[in-house]
């Protein structure tokens, strides 16, 4: 029980390991980490595990390493489980029984109406219960309406509110950050602080996420898994810097931050009391700004990692193309599936295998057949025979005067398709560079080669 009269700031996150981490634990998660933080406080873990029929080990350990991979760590050493605490339950249990302000109640079992069993209740005052919501303001209610409720199937089975008030008090939390969904949740556990006199925690409960018509949460809205947005690519630190901004703003135009950032300006003050919209565009633009800061280094590994997980036989050589081509490609997809779905559907054909171009395809719309860009990619050949390679910007120096020459279109349009055999593709001058020059001059003869026969 935290007796200190100035506490120092604990925040908890108290996941029910009975499912996969979700965006809106994690939020939780992420709200209680940074307040404790920016308070030179402690932020601890706890594990809710007193479903015995759907908690598992292998969601505990899914929380914590999604968790962990968000970077969201907690300060106490030793996890604490309900499921282990069952004595000290029963000790402040029988406290409250002594002191008369819980009794044992033999009542008709609700499984088998011919036996009984013996519930635990908790005397309530009935009284009215006032706290002072750090997101919403003051909240009355009225205990009579709850009457003397349960608080444990028997001295050896706490339930939900007895636990979690005692687990509070004995970690010391002192700050209470959760969903809206637990405001109603509020009362009975304030009954029980005042009845075990339990120092009270400040509570602020966070607006509900929501899908974007403002409507409950479903998968199909982004209610899936953390790890789910860890296979599809998404980067930490952008799913971190998104879940801050759901129900909490900044006061600026800033929408992208660090970890470190967010907890220097995080607030209570500024977390809004509105549901709080899920939008999977923001959170794939989110990550994109996060990508595109990034290294060209560990942009092209990030890209290469895509390709290779779908594609895992293509020879160094293509690699190394798929690499030259990191920036186009990140422009036109956002994260790893995305690519991997762009790779299925053929977009990057040009880069793994050598295109067959249909002579028309070659023809500039202004042309009444191809044989008008012969000389135009003859001409570029020329031009790209002696041009520097290393990069896409050197080869459109070198082609780009021809454009003078013989017009922007009838020259660019031959030029790429010669290169991809797609109609829709990067600009000639990337996909030179992402194939290299050999290839490239080879490309250009196939093409002007198929327009001749």
């Amino acid at each position: 029980m935290n007796t200190d009269p100035n506490p120092t700031v604990i925040t908890r996150i108290p996941p029910s390991p009975t499912g996969h981490l979700h965006i809106g634990t994690a939020r939780t998660a992420l709200f209680n980490y940074l307040y404790a933080k920016q308070q030179g406080g402690q932020f601890v873990f706890r594990s809710e595990d007193t479903d015995r029929a759907r908690s598992t080990q292998a969601y505990e350990e899914e929380i914590q390493t999604g968790l962990k991979w968000l970077g969201i760590t907690w300060d106490n050493e030793t996890i604490t489980r309900q499921s282990e605490q069952s004595v000290t339950y029963r000790k402040y249990l029988e406290q409250l029984i002594e002191k008369d302000l819980a009794y044992i109640s033999s009542e008709p079992s609700k499984q088998d109406p011919s036996s009984t069993v013996d519930l635990v209740r908790v005397r309530n005052p009935s009284t009215t219960v006032v706290f002072t919501d750090l997101v919403r303001g003051e909240i009355t209610f009225d205990t009579t309406e709850l009457g003397d409720f349960v608080i444990a199937r028997s001295l050896d089975d706490a339930l939900y509110h007895f636990t979690v008030v005692v687990d509070d008090a004995e970690m010391k939390v002192t700050h209470v950050l959760r969903g809206e969904d637990h405001i109603s949740n509020t009362p009975r556990q304030i009954v029980l602080l005042e009845a075990l006199g339990f120092t009270r925690p400040q509570y602020a409960h966070l607006p509900l996420i929501l899908a974007p018509d403002r409507s409950k949460m479903s998968k199909r809205h982004g209610a899936v898994a953390i790890a789910e947005y860890q296979e599809q690519g998404y980067l930490p630190e952008a799913i971190l810097n998104y879940l801050a901004l759901l129900g909490w703003n900044p006061g600026t135009e800033q929408e992208i931050f660090t970890l470190n950032e967010l907890i220097q300006e995080f607030s209570i003050e500024k977390i809004q009391k509105g549901g709080a919209v899920f939008n999977l565009e923001k959170l794939s633009w989110i990550h994109k700004q996060h990508l595109q800061a990034k290294d060209i280094a560990t942009q092209e590994t990030y890209v290469l990692d895509a390709v290779n997980s779908a594609m895992p036989d293509l020879n160094q050589s293509i690699r190394d193309r798929f690499a030259r081509l990191t920036s186009s490609v990140l422009e036109r997809h956002v994260t790893k599936k995305a690519i991997q779905e762009a790779l299925s559907a053929g977009e990057f054909d040009f880069v793994i295998n050598d295109p067959d171009p249909d002579p028309q395809l070659l023809a500039w719309k202004k042309d009444p057949d191809a044989t008008a860009a012969v000389p135009r990619l003859q001409a570029a050949k020329d031009a790209l025979v002696d041009a520097d390679f290393t990069s896409s910007e050197a080869i459109k120096d070198a082609v780009w005067p021809l454009t003078e020459t013989f017009g922007r279109g009838e020259l660019l349009w031959p030029l790429r398709t010669a290169l991809t055999g797609q109609e829709r593709s990067p600009d000639p001058f990337t996909v030179a560079y992402t194939l290299g020059k050999d290839t490239t001059l080879t490309r250009i003869d196939i093409a002007c080669a198929k327009i001749t026969a």
